[in-house]
């Protein structure tokens, strides 16, 4: 087993490649901005339809006021998907490109949804009014939204690179200016999706979207059988266990499929037919992941009510909480579950015993489907029932994976907590104090109101001027791009940052630096350093990409190294550590660059 993990691990920079590719985390973050929608969506579904099991129906204006409502937000989701997943691209692009000479994200939104309307949808028109067949903009056509929006970024990109653009006086006012820099931009994509419409259509007698479909449906049926489930969630559970968050890596690939076959699910069950679809995005919320990837639900309650060992109880405790809310790393970086060998085999089996169980009941019991979804964070239990719309056979199947969970789990639990019992046999009175929570309650207070001394090293691209010094400013977080930006006046909702810094060493263009942080803001070091023309090496959102490329660097260059306990109040329990300092003497990126 020691083996086994050994080269897992060892392939662990593969898989965090895979996880950083720019079109992958595209697609995730663009089909995370529209999961709104798909919510909101099937409140009204569930308020429409699960009312039937139990033989009550809506009025006819009642029902069809609620399905409005729910064809009408999730009758488009390929359109928003195309602008979200264009809009997250462009920012993937503009990390290349120089900051002053930028992709309008606004227009490659608008580009990206006009493009995937050419190639979806065709003219439906009758004597009293036109418009669009909607048939491939909802679930259907999420596949050739990803295309339409990947399309625009890579011919923005080309134009903006190369700056073939219409160019204004620098009179002109910016956002003129941009208006007509977009132009070109625009109109090729614009033509390049109507001339591909034109010929494919000619080609094939029907759209592109339908193509597409055809395309990949043997691979979503495949998908759908017992090896094709155990496939996609074995490696989504093995990525985790490597400590690389698995669905960032395998949820894209799958994201067309889980919302069409929900939403052929609810069609096939409306219509009086059996709803046959496993892979949904229900079945991968609350069946596979009950408890979060890995299915940990059952295991948090073995630490925190079955456990012998005091600390597995308290990771327990600690964890019950957020791992019942499907936010499991509180037990997978504590327990710890990543890269246990214990836990392995449990760790990647329970979600594929789980989703083969779901469709034993669907294909052998009649059980329907998913038809619903709701938030990822509902816990598993209930998000099964309410998403199996309350049949009565989802009730006898949440009962047996929570049985078949909890024997794959209990052997390897018992086998861990017999290990931890004998760590802790051995481990002195004074180590255990520092993990009472009162001294973790002393210890959160200390650094609430900076007692103890926190120093960090980094390495920077050229040479900041002056070499040491203290640096104020203000930074303002945008919280949809997840970053900060740097004033040197006060601004609305600015919050103050001083940073200290002093240069240890010089190398060519590099620099070794030690900083101290006075106040604690996000990414304060990191936006701080850029501000000054000196970025850290390695950041990727607010450093040199090229630079980084150069040298290889996919990490930023800072490190916490040395930790000070300066108390100028009593300590409590932590008085013995008054006047003491830890300090690592080796890290990587200084004995790399400085060594």
């Amino acid at each position: 087993m020691e083996q086994l993990i050994a080269i897992i691990e060892k392939g662990q920079p593969f898989f965090n490649a895979i996880a950083r590719n720019k079109y992958l985390k595209a697609i995730r973050d663009g089909f995370i901005s529209v999961i709104p929608i798909i919510i909101f969506s099937s409140i009204f579904c569930l308020v429409a339809s699960v009312p039937n099991i139990w033989g009550f129906y809506w009025p006819d204006d009642i029902n069809n006021a609620l399905w409005k409502c729910y064809n009408y937000s999730m009758g488009i989701l390929a359109i928003a998907c195309a602008a979200t997943t264009a809009k997250h691209f462009a920012d993937a692009q503009n990390r290349d490109l120089p900051k002053n000479n930028q992709i309008n994200f606004i227009s490659c939104m608008c580009a990206a949804i006009i493009g995937f309307l050419l190639l979806s949808s065709d003219t439906v028109a009758t004597d009293a009014a036109s418009g669009f067949n909607t048939t491939y903009l909802g679930s259907k056509g999420l596949l050739t939204a990803f295309i339409a929006a990947f399309v625009t970024g890579i011919i923005y990109k080309f134009f903006i690179k190369r700056n073939i653009t219409v160019k204004m006086p620098e009179q002109v006012p910016p956002n003129i200016s941009q208006t007509f820099k977009d132009i070109i931009p625009f109109s090729v994509c614009i033509t390049v999706f109507w001339v591909f419409d034109i010929v494919f259509r000619a080609a094939f007698g029907f759209c592109f979207a339908q193509g597409v479909i055809q395309v990949f449906q043997p691979l979503f049926t495949a998908a759908d059988g017992y090896i094709g489930l155990a496939v996609i969630y074995g490696a989504m559970s093995l990525f985790w266990f490597v400590g690389v968050h698995g669905p960032s890596i395998v949820e894209p690939a799958l994201a067309a499929a889980l919302v069409a076959n929900l939403t052929d699910n609810l069609a096939a069950f409306q219509a009086g037919q059996h709803a046959s679809a496993v892979l949904t995005q229900g079945a991968q919320y609350f069946v596979v992941c009950m408890g979060g990837t890995g299915a940990t639900l059952v295991l948090v309650f073995m630490f925190c009510f079955l456990a012998k060992s005091q600390e597995m109880r308290a990771v327990g405790k600690a964890a019950i909480v957020p791992v019942c809310f499907a936010v499991n790393e509180p037990l997978l970086f504590a327990a710890p579950i990543v890269l246990n060998p214990v836990f392995f085999v449990p760790f990647v089996f329970a979600p594929i015993a789980n989703i083969w169980i779901l469709k034993i009941f669907i294909d052998f019991l009649g059980m329907n489907g998913f038809m619903y979804t709701l938030p990822w964070t509902v816990p598993g239990p209930i998000g099964t029932i309410m998403g199996l719309g309350f049949q009565p056979l989802a009730f006898v199947m949440l009962a047996l994976i929570l049985v078949v969970d909890f024997v794959l789990y209990y052997p390897f639990f018992r086998a861990y907590d017999a290990q931890k019992c004998a760590e802790e046999a051995e481990i002195s009175q004074e180590e255990l104090a520092a993990k009472n929570a009162e001294t973790l309650r002393i210890l959160n207070d200390k650094i609430r109101d900076r007692e103890i001394d926190k120093r960090y090293l980094c390495v920077t691209l050229g040479r900041p001027r002056p070499p040491e010094g203290e640096v104020s400013c203000f930074l303002l977080k945008d919280e949809q791009k997840k970053q900060v930006s740097v004033y040197h006046r006060p601004v609305p909702g600015g919050k103050t940052a001083v940073t200290r810094y002093q240069t240890l060493e010089t190398r060519g263009e590099l620099s070794l630096l030690e900083v101290q942080l006075l106040t604690g803001r996000t990414h304060q070091i990191r936006a701080t350093m850029a501000d000054l023309g000196c970025p850290l090496l390695g950041d990727g959102k607010y450093g040199n990409g090229a630079a980084n490329r150069r040298y290889g660097e996919t990490r930023q260059a800072l490190y916490s190294y040395r930790l000070a306990f300066d108390f100028p109040t009593d300590a409590g329990l932590l008085e013995y550590l008054r006047g003491r300092s830890f300090q690592v003497d080796h890290v990587p990126f200084r004995d790399k660059y400085f060594g």
